[in-house]
């Protein structure tokens, strides 16, 4: 298969049963899509608006994507479909219903234990919805002999202007997709085809004056409606970034430690929103609201057989260690300042770091000096150093 390392299936076919009938094709299709699971699809032309193309500029200018480096890569390939495949004529938007069956914020009640992003609950969204997508693409080809091109968010795909385009939902004021059907709750795939598609109506602004989701940030993440700081996000900072949590963010994190649905969960049109349907997807039970003591003792053989097939393996034991302490020192139970401990002399100066942190947010600042004083006499990382001493 072609494209593969690009994350990209490139499909063949030969036979011309439907091309000369669009209309009939289009309704197969989507009744195909429904039966393989999907919850939404739409058709559209492959070009992006001007407005959304200027947004994604701005983005990018203000260094607002952080270290998201690969968004910055070749913008051409992003805002214009056909750069990325000249032979494209449709895109084929399709959604999948994630939604909760459980309001996501209640675990940010419970200190002492973690707060996953639903998204990260069940199985690795780009496995399950590619699995399909390439499933429908090869019916797709049998049906007509078009090429294809299938992209689940990992290839310059600009998935939430397309799919707003293709009639499937809106950009809301938080910057993802809102559904009227479906909330804030909608995993995206694209087709790209060959073929020439009758296109859908793009689905218009229903946001109005609300701002539940932009007042609802911890981090104050949003400048302004329709527009994301990524650097202050706490997705951004739980997943994407690679060193330690910047000081300003730790105490916003609360019990955050893989992502953030305060702003998606916050979203009226959830209220029409069920539970999504596809078993895969469905939340873990021991990722609902895990004890943070027990995810603090994974050493990385228990991380990964714990995370088999999730996208939290994919940050690495580390990165997941130090967002777990961050939420150990926000917890205000002093019963876990020995979990912290422990981690103090950890391998890794990332997960060392944060344990200092998580220390001095636990103990009384005679019990945090007396033990500083023995950390600084042997640490080598200047990082962890710093850590140590910003609170003697």
């Amino acid at each position: 298969m072609a494209g593969r390392r690009a994350g990209v299936a490139d499909l063949r076919g030969s036979r011309l049963l439907s091309a000369n009938a669009p209309d009939a094709l289009k309704a197969a299709l989507a009744a195909e899509a429904l039966k393989l699971g999907f919850d939404a699809v739409g058709m559209t032309a492959p070009v992006i608006g001007s407005e959304r193309i200027a947004a994604f500029e701005r983005f990018i200018a203000s260094g607002q994507h952080g270290d998201m480096d690969w968004l910055a890569r070749e913008p051409a390939r992003r805002t214009d479909p056909r750069t990325l495949w000249s032979e494209v004529r449709s895109v084929i938007m399709l959604g999948v219903n994630y939604g909760p069956d459980e309001d996501p914020r209640a675990v940010l009640d419970q200190r002492s234990r973690a707060a996953i992003s639903v998204y990260a609950r069940g199985d690795d969204y780009h496995d399950v919805i590619k699995k399909n997508l390439k499933t429908l693409a090869r019916w797709l080809v049998a049906q007509t002999g078009g090429d294809v091109k299938v992209f689940v968010d990992t290839a310059a795909v600009m998935e939430k202007p397309l799919a707003e385009a293709a009639g499937i939902g809106w950009q809301g004021k938080h910057t993802n997709l809102v559904s009227r059907g479906f909330g804030s709750w909608l995993f995206l795939g694209a087709i790209y085809t060959t073929l020439e598609l009758p296109v859908d109506a793009p689905e218009r602004d229903h946001c109005g004056s609300c701002r539940a989701c932009l007042d609802s940030c911890p981090t104050a993440a949003f400048p302004a409606p329709y527009s994301l700081d990524a650097r202050r996000c706490i997705s951004y900072l739980t997943i994407e970034n690679k060193g330690p949590i910047p000081r300003e963010f730790r105490k916003a994190m609360g019990n955050r430690i893989y992502g953030c649905d305060d702003c998606l969960a916050a979203c009226p049109w959830n209220k029409f929103a069920q539970a999504g349907r596809e078993a895969k997807l469905a939340a873990r039970d021991a990722l609902r609201a895990p004890a943070l003591d027990e995810l603090a003792a994974l050493d990385d053989a228990a991380f990964r057989a714990l995370f088999t097939k999730s996208p939290i393996k994919r940050i690495g034991r580390d990165r997941f260690l130090r967002n777990v302490l961050i939420a150990i020192g926000n917890s205000g139970e002093a019963g876990l300042a020995p979990v912290a401990e422990r981690l103090t002399a950890d391998p890794n100066p990332l997960v060392r770091g944060a344990a200092a942190w998580a220390l001095g947010q636990l103990l009384d600042v005679i019990a945090f000096m007396r033990r500083a004083e023995v950390a600084l006499a042997t640490e080598p990382d200047d990082s962890v150093r710093a850590e140590w001493e910003a609170r003697c």
